[in-house]
């Protein structure tokens, strides 16, 4: 580095690897310090301007690069060291009740106005869509209406009347930002801002479109169709991209999120992939044996039920439950059985019946 007049890294006390942080908390405390208004010592006042003009030059990265290639004293940095006038720097400030951190933002280069407003994504959406326990099973399309902010035709989102009406900010000239000069302690200092006439974009809107008023974006109600997966569960969150609202021209739309809730089956009972029915068998199947049908998310199914079952007894049918999502196991259907008794008997039903509960007690059951 070459010699300098003033080694501004020594006046702060700070090293010349300090962080931007480093610098500003020693400017604060040397400034408390060494302000007139507290400190009477004839060489405060000196000892205040020195430690603003250091905090100046290093706290801003485009001049502490310039102090380090040419020193405080080099032809390209005398600019700095100009129009150090202290007396027009304490009538701004209004003595000591001025805020440090506000002052090292403002003139060190701490705002980083000048950069040009980011233009928004559209907006996402949610849409809380019910379905049946069969959708959930084997999956289906769903055609649902979504209101929601769309692009406007007329003008292809541009919010002109016509692409003659689009013409350069008045204001910033097309840069999108606006510059401010002002008279500084150190010397003639810019300020960087987003212009507010055109809000960053840097162009300006003469004439706005009639159909969206200026906005590029009009309400409309949209139909998409969902695929509902085969598997899904409730709660199931389904993302279908670029189908949310509009966003400002030239940058992408939001996302359209689908939240699947599974309505309540009035026969079976869903645990994960597997399913649970209640049927009813009467009690000569359940004592002789045989064929029942069954009810199934596919249809009716034949079970066989083996003699001397008990009631509550399960029966297990393999893969006819519901798949698992993104998977290919398939789930299984639990038939639990319970008996009926009928409850009216004809006459020979309870000469039977009789004649079988005889018969019971020669051999020793109990009935």
């Amino acid at each position: 580095m070459p010699t300098k007049e003033k080694d501004y890294y020594k006046i702060l006390g700070v090293s010349k690897n300090a962080t931007k942080e480093e610098i500003k908390a020693a400017y604060k405390k040397l400034a408390k310090q060494y302000h007139p208004d507290l400190n009477k010592n004839p060489d405060a006042a000196e000892k205040f301007k020195e430690i603003n003009e250091a905090a100046a030059v290093l706290g801003d990265e485009q001049k502490r690069a310039q102090y380090e290639q040419f020193g405080a004293a080099g032809e390209q940095f005398s600019g700095f060291q100009q129009g150090f006038d202290f007396s027009d720097f304490m009538s701004d400030i209004g003595g000591f009740g001025f805020d440090f951190d506000q002052i090292f933002e403002n003139f060190f280069g701490g705002g980083g106005g000048g950069r040009t407003r980011r233009r928004q994504r559209g907006s996402d959406l949610r849409y809380d869509l019910e379905i049946e326990l069969e959708d959930a099973a084997f999956g289906a399309t769903k055609t649902i209406n979504i209101p929601r902010l769309e692009e406007c035709e007329k003008c292809d989102g541009s919010g002109a009347e016509s692409a003659s009406d689009i013409v350069n900010c008045p204001e910033c000239n097309g840069r999108g930002v606006t510059t401010r000069t002002q008279r500084t302690p150190f010397g003639l200092f810019s300020t960087t801002t987003t212009c507010r006439k055109c809000r960053g974009e840097g162009r300006y809107v003469k004439n706005v479109c009639s159909e969206c008023d200026g906005k590029g974006v009009v309400r409309k109600t949209r139909k998409i169709e969902v695929k509902i997966p085969a598997g899904a569960t409730d709660g199931t969150n389904l993302r279908i991209q670029g189908e949310g609202e509009a966003g400002e021209k030239g940058v992408s739309s939001g996302d359209l999120y689908i939240v699947v809730h599974v309505k309540q089956h009035k026969i079976f009972e869903r645990h994960n992939s597997d399913i649970y029915v209640k049927v009813a068998i009467p009690f000569t199947i359940a004592a002789l044996g045989g064929e029942i049908e069954v009810p199934t998310l596919k249809g009716k199914a034949s079970l066989k039920i083996p003699a001397s079952t008990q009631s509550n007894t399960v029966f297990r049918m393999k893969g006819l439950g519901i798949p698992e999502l993104h998977s290919h196991h398939v789930g299984d259907e639990h038939v639990e059985v319970y008996i009926t008794v009928p409850e009216k008997l004809t006459k020979k039903q309870k000469q039977l019946l009789e004649e079988f509960e005889k018969e019971s007690g020669k051999k020793g059951f109990f009935w």
